[in-house]
């Protein structure tokens, strides 16, 4: 499996576009798909800021958030189009979503929730990423999510599960290291032991978040500051290989223009194996 160089890079994001234009040593920028207009696509248009980016050389990546891989039902068809398209438009070299369920019965969950990590959901799982590859016009890479909780019918670790997944179907992981603390604090996940369990040479590349702890819940908001224990996990990461690329999120709470700079700059030491200091 040949793995597409990134870099590091950050999470475009509307609300900071001309801050994310500035900031010194951006290799690509991560895209919520449904963020962006497919009439304004299919027209050739692309905010303004992005457009600019992708004249300077910087890659777009297209991460969506809704297609629902992890459920029962089959890949929604209109949603794989609109991914197609925004794919196409931005010039991306892979795709990116969730191992997450979102719906059923055409009903919203509102929210990323865990599938159950049995063979019975692997072997579904499996079909709807197989349709969804045969749709996409680049390669596909699927996001571990954050946890609240684990279903009493898991029968894999997360890492077996995601390594079964790669296996039959040759997707690519976009681990994120955030969730892998999420999991940790709230769930007692091993990182180490699951780090171990993952085929690292499926890596895509790596997200990196911020988020805080509450009366002992751990909650990922992509709205704090990344901490040092999710530095520590990416610092376990790259100890096992290099990741292509790793990008940090950043959905709400933004801060001024230097700080994200700074978190930045802590991610590429940690890539460099020097002490990281927030």
């Amino acid at each position: 499996m040949t793995a597409i160089s990134l870099g590091v890079g950050i999470g475009w994001r509307s609300e900071i576009d001309t801050v994310v234009e500035r900031l010194p040593g951006l290799d690509w920028v991560e895209v919520v798909a449904e963020n962006l207009c497919p009439d304004e696509l299919r027209d050739g248009l692309l905010p303004e800021s992005l457009r600019v980016l992708r004249e300077r050389g910087v890659r777009l990546v297209p991460h969506g958030v809704a297609l629902g891989l992890g459920g029962a039902e089959l890949p929604d068809r209109t949603r794989l189009e609109r991914l197609t398209l925004t794919a196409t438009a931005l010039g991306a070299p892979l795709v990116t979503e969730h191992l997450a369920f979102v719906r059923a019965g055409g009903q919203e969950a509102g929210h990323l929730l865990p599938v159950p990590r049995s063979r019975d959901a692997l072997r579904v799982i499996a079909e709807n990423v197989r349709i969804a590859q045969q749709e996409l016009p680049v390669p596909l890479a699927l996001e571990n999510i954050a946890a609240h909780f684990a279903w009493p019918e898991d029968e894999l670790t997360e890492g077996e599960f995601l390594a079964e997944l790669v296996e039959r179907t040759g997707v690519r992981l976009l681990i994120d290291v955030a969730n892998l603390h999420t999991n940790r604090v709230n769930l007692g996940l091993d990182v180490a032991a699951e780090l171990d369990r993952l085929p690292l040479e499926a890596l895509a590349y790596v997200h990196v978040a911020g988020g805080i702890e509450r009366d002992g819940v751990w909650h990922d908001t992509h709205a704090h500051p990344v901490t040092e224990p999710v530095l520590a996990v990416l610092a376990e990461l790259r100890a096992r290989t290099v990741p292509p690329g790793v990008l940090l999120e950043r959905d709400d709470n933004y801060p001024p223009p230097a700080e994200l700079a700074g978190e930045l700059d802590a991610i590429r030491r940690v890539l460099e194996g020097a002490p990281q200091h927030v």
